[in-house]
């Protein structure tokens, strides 16, 4: 099911501290980089916080500029972002400014917490997600009901953990504040847990005022059929690869990615990629992967369209030569029509030879567009 985009938004002492221990909040951002912050709350459709930050900041979470809050009405979008937050036991004070500032607000709980919260008259949406919190249910009902398709995330450390941990957050803003905390019990950005490997991906750096900002996305993808944000990132890349293939009135226009299990980029490809006409993508990706590399064996395949069962241009289809590289794993936007090959079941082929195929919808239309004079026929 499609998730929104999920920006965690942090800031840190130079020795990783969200805060430390006093009675006061300790201020890390700078002026200027509050007002970074209130852009970014004014761009995205939802703001996230736990129910331990109500509790101890008592935050309202608005976009304080009213030039912004102008914008975003004209825009035909809510003078402010839906407040989000999430509580397994309810308990939360209903006099808390997250309730009574800005516009509406969900709280996700669980079947026990929302009876707790109903019974204390919180001022909100509440949606029970079941015995147990769930953060795949909670993305996909902001995403399918609220409408929300950005997600801002601004903690605390065990939110932000569990979005890491877990593979669903999409970018990570962090910003560097130039003091020093040392107080071992104050509270760490990040807690334990099982980290799906692989390094992030920096994709910007600018001071703003004394502080830095560090923009990263992860690049690690998901592990069997749980999809990552990584994972679309990558089938995103490899519909972009799609848009490159020369024309064609006889194939389809495929991109493909192979990316090994630590965020690694082994090769990519796209159909008639080079001098071959009939060359597909995820042929052209693996062609110029290494045979003997053994991080194929925990590799995903990116493909635009669901790798082929059967071809004439060649002896074998490109899901059997994935599965003869050992890979394993197939994340894929938009499954075969008929239009060239009947009764094409690519994700059929692989599943009998032992792969996990996922088919993410919400880049069908993507990987479509390169291929709109096929369809129909």
């Amino acid at each position: 099911m499609p998730y929104p985009y999920v920006l965690l938004s942090a800031a840190v002492s130079l020795d990783g501290y969200l805060d430390d221990t006093g009675p006061e909040r300790l201020l890390l951002s700078s002026p200027a980089d509050f007002d970074r912050v209130d852009e970014v709350r004014a761009s995205v459709d939802a703001i996230l916080v736990g129910a331990g930050t109500i509790r101890a900041d008592n935050p309202r979470l608005l976009v304080n500029s009213p030039e912004r809050r102008s914008a975003r009405i004209a825009d035909g979008r809510p003078e402010y972002p839906l407040k989000v937050t999430v509580s397994g036991s309810g308990d939360l004070d209903p006099a808390a400014r997250f309730w009574h500032t800005g516009g509406e607000k969900v709280l996700y709980t669980t079947g026990k917490g929302a009876e707790r919260a109903r019974a204390l008259g919180i001022a909100a949406d509440v949606v029970p997600l079941g015995d147990a919190l769930d953060w795949r249910r909670l993305l996909e009902h902001l995403h399918d009901v609220r409408g929300v398709r950005r997600l801002m995330v601004e903690g605390g450390g065990r939110i932000h953990t569990q979005l890491m941990t877990q593979g669903l957050a999409d970018e990570l803003q962090l910003v560097l504040a130039p003091l020093f905390v040392g107080d071992p019990d104050a509270a760490r950005l990040f807690g334990p847990g099982s980290y799906q490997g692989g390094r992030l991906r920096l994709v910007e750096t600018r001071p703003v005022g004394d502080v830095v900002l560090m923009r990263y996305e992860p690049t690690a993808p998901g592990t069997g059929a749980l999809p990552s944000a990584a994972d679309r990132h990558w089938l995103a890349l490899a519909c972009e690869l799609a848009a490159q293939c020369p024309p064609s009135e006889t194939a389809f226009s495929v991109g493909a990615v192979v990316v090994a299990a630590d965020g690694t980029e082994l090769a990519r490809g796209h159909s008639r990629e080079g001098d071959d006409p009939v060359v597909h993508a995820e042929e052209a990706a693996l062609a110029k992967a290494d045979p003997t590399d053994p991080r194929l064996a925990g590799a995903t395949v990116y493909s635009s369209l669901e790798p082929c069962a059967r071809r004439a241009s060649r002896p074998a289809p490109c899901a059997r030569l994935i599965l003869d590289a050992g890979v394993r794993r197939v994340v894929t936007a938009w499954r075969e029509p008929d239009t060239f090959v009947t009764d094409a079941d690519g994700s059929a082929v692989l599943a009998d030879g032992g792969a996990t195929v996922l088919v993410l919808p919400e880049f069908e239309q993507r990987a479509k567009a390169p291929n709109g004079h096929l369809l129909g026929r």
